[in-house]
């Protein structure tokens, strides 16, 4: 039996590819899935991609033959990112789609993400919510997804021209909100950008060309699915990308994870500037669009996002909802709110004029089109933006369970304190500017101890007496 860790959640399953994460798993992940909506629609159709990762292809055909021995049609994009996926949902009325995936995780990872969508043709498709994936993970566990006899068998057809139809849906919603045409958004600026050799390749340049930057110098953009170098989007990984940009005289530096659905920023002075503020300057962007209309607006975020949307938002007499982590927590409370924009601080802006769907192409739009407004470097409009240190660590769990007994000691320990713990536990120091926040991962068999306050000297202060009061018990 395999000790390698399968992880379950509202993003999927994730696994390591030959190990945890077999053919016959993906086969019958795929297959409970797609049993799972027969069940609830009868004769579903489904839009299927891949983030374009070295060996991709064999859980994708293990998911392709679990997905249609099940009756389900299948819509196969083949590569393609995962926000496109959600536009594709949502554009061909179909009823969910699936990503085989591990978005940031590296190479020896893979995975299967489900999506739902509402087959209305609006904007829709989303992560399954919590009550939703975990019916869908007790059909798996159970090992008997309803295959079909050869009559019953879904039909597959294949689209191969996805990438520019999403670029098309973020240019109308740029234009509409900003009232310019797409083209004049990078006129005379240049960009480089890094996809990492994978998914975003195609619809990053797409992207870049439909905003009229006047020079696109693009790293990670051989379809090899081999990354150039760890893929998450943080600092330590996009040495190169500061590089190009400072060789190049670019404005910004765009850098895309594996399946396209989050992205960090790089400045004109080739600094990495981080994901936290790609959010945030994607709400700066929409609210000072809407002018008056922007008071009283709500956006999104989870409890492991930075503070800056909060005062940004306040700037705009706005009010921010937080959720739990994970995207299909954030779209939940964005729904039924009626949230203007929303997403989560690793780089995941969740636009609902586009999909909601955490969405690079999205967040390259209005950064670009913030740029545009102010005439202003990349560099000066951070400035700009309240100013705080992020501090993140982990730690290795055997099981997500194991990271109970932290959360009950810090608990004990901070109660009187304003507490969170609706996922993990978080906990505000308001008149401090300063929070903490810790609970195990979805998607990694680790726990995240995550805290920011004004000063890094003081983020990571909390987090050291955080270690020390999880490791008194």
């Amino acid at each position: 039996m395999t000790t390698a860790p399968l992880m379950l959640g509202v993003s999927g399953c994730r696994g390591l590819v030959g190990s945890s994460l077999t053919p016959v798993v993906a086969l019958t992940y795929a297959g409970a899935f797609g049993s799972w909506l027969v069940q609830r629609h009868g004769d579903p159709c489904v839009v299927l991609a891949r983030d374009g990762r070295a060996a991709g292809h064999a859980v994708h055909a293990a998911a392709l033959a679990g997905l249609c021995s099940t009756g389900c049609r299948v819509i196969d994009l083949g590569v393609a990112m995962t926000p496109t996926v959600g536009v594709l949902v949502d554009r061909r009325r179909a009823h969910a789609g699936m990503v085989v995936t591990a978005s940031h995780n590296p190479q020896v990872w893979n995975g299967l993400k489900c999506l739902l969508g509402d087959g209305s043709g609006r904007v829709s498709a989303a992560a399954p919510d919590a009550r939703l994936a975990d019916e869908i993970i007790a059909r798996f566990r159970s090992g008997e997804p309803a295959w079909t006899d050869w009559a019953g068998t879904g039909a597959l057809t294949r689209e191969l021209a996805h990438n520019a139809e999403h670029a098309g849906v973020t240019v109308d919603a740029i234009e509409a909100i900003t009232g310019r045409g797409a083209q004049t958004l990078g006129a005379g600026l240049r960009v480089v950008i890094d996809s990492v050799n994978a998914s975003g390749i195609v619809g990053a340049r797409a992207m870049a060309e439909a905003l009229g930057f006047a020079a696109i110098h693009h790293l990670g953009a051989q379809p090899s699915g081999l990354f150039p170098h760890p893929p998450e989007p943080v600092a330590e990984n996009l040495a190169s990308l500061g590089e190009a940009v400072r060789r190049t005289g670019a404005a910004v530096g765009f850098a895309q994870d594996p399946d396209a659905d989050r992205l960090a920023l790089i400045d004109e002075r080739g600094a990495y500037v981080g994901e936290e503020y790609t959010l945030a300057l994607g709400a700066r962007c929409v609210l000072e669009c809407m002018g008056e209309r922007a008071r009283g607006a709500t956006l999104a975020a989870n409890l492991s996002t930075s503070r800056m949307i909060d005062d940004l938002a306040a700037r705009f007499g706005a009010r921010v909802l937080r959720t739990r982590v994970g995207e299909a927590n954030v779209v939940e409370a964005m729904k039924r709110e009626g949230c203007v924009l929303g997403g989560e601080g690793n780089g995941g802006v969740i636009w609902p004029r586009i999909t909601y769907i955490r969405d690079s192409l999205g967040a390259m739009a209005l950064v670009t089109a913030l740029l545009a407004r102010h005439g202003k470097p990349l560099s000066a409009l951070v400035a700009e933006m309240p100013a705080y240190a992020i501090e993140k660590r982990k730690v290795d769990l055997p099981t997500k369970e194991a990271a109970t007994p932290a959360v009950a000691a810090l608990a004990r320990a901070h109660a009187t304190e304003q507490i969170d713990t609706q996922d993990g536990i978080r906990i505000d120091w308001p008149a401090r500017r300063a929070w903490l926040h810790v609970r195990a991962s979805n998607t990694e068999p680790i726990m995240r101890l995550i805290a920011e306050a004004p000063e890094r000297a003081q983020a990571q202060r909390i987090l050291d007496d955080a270690s020390r009061v999880i490791a008194g018990g």
